[in-house]
């Protein structure tokens, strides 16, 4: 066959659209129609879900059953702390102020007053700068002692972090039963012996804890009997570091009936018996 060749542009035309029109074929394909009864399928099969209505909460039922009078706490009237009367205000500041100026060894809860030098009559007796303490930490003394600083500081310590505490319950307590405290004499007042730290104002002796409800608890009656036993070891054991010698009625006959405690220290470390 001889090639024909495309020289008018009309003819070319008319050639290209009939060739096109022969390889066409019969019918288009066209995307079916998805069935009706597909769609109610899918309908029936999908369940209705809906968010579940929360219970209301119980602020929400108190503040319905609140009366009607009482009003809703908002930021409009929230609760506040009242403002401190200016004369409660004025008693708290007078009595800071006495405290402060009852008080010695630079510390607002050691109450006593100044002494000075005390000379013993004994050479190795005396204390350079001593106080006579009142009370310490709120809990007064059945008499006045006298010591060095160091010593009320101990003191100080002891009642504020085991006295107290320890007889939180069964007190509060108000009091100090104190046995010995200055004293310029040698140990248990033995012939020949050295001179005791009570002579050198480094010491003081407990016999007792007195109660607000007026209880006093005695080392002599209560170190073997419950629950006063407990409590008295508690305590004991617990000044064994404010002090450094800290004896009770299970150290000799001499300390039967009170707590020797003193700032004495040594190389091996704080003496407890």
């Amino acid at each position: 066959m001889r090639k024909i060749g495309c020289s008018h542009l009309i003819f070319c035309v008319a050639l290209a659209a009939t060739t096109a029109n022969a390889a066409a074929p019969e019918t288009s394909i066209v995307p079916l129609t998805r069935p009706e009864t597909t769609q109610a399928m899918v309908a029936v099969v999908t369940p209705n879900i809906r968010p579940v209505l929360r219970p209301a909460s119980p602020q929400v039922t108190a503040a319905a059953a609140r009366p009607a009078e009482l009003p809703l706490l908002g930021p409009e009237n929230s609760i506040r702390p009242f403002v401190r009367p200016e004369a409660l205000e004025q008693r708290v500041f007078l009595k800071k102020r006495k405290l402060r100026k009852g008080s010695v060894c630079g510390d607002i809860d050691i109450q006593g007053k100044p002494v000075g030098r005390v000379k013993g009559k004994i050479k190795a007796c005396g204390i350079k700068d001593a106080v006579q303490i009142t009370s310490v930490s709120g809990v007064g003394l059945s008499r006045p002692a006298t010591m060095d600083c160091g010593t009320a500081q101990a003191l100080n310590n002891w009642v504020d972090k085991t006295v107290k505490p320890t007889f939180k319950r069964r007190g509060p307590v108000v009091e100090l039963q104190v046995a010995a405290h200055y004293a310029c004499r040698t140990r248990n007042n033995r012939k020949g012996a050295r001179i005791s730290e009570h002579g050198k104002g480094r010491a003081i002796d407990i016999s007792g804890f007195k109660m607000a409800d007026g209880e006093v608890v005695t080392v002599l009656n209560g170190w073997r009997k419950n629950p006063s036993k407990k409590q008295l070891t508690k305590v004991w054991r617990g000044a064994c570091g404010p002090f450094g010698t800290v004896l009770g009625p299970n150290s000799d006959r001499y300390h039967r009936d009170h707590f020797h405690l003193d700032t004495a220290r040594y190389r091996s470390g704080t003496y407890c018996r």
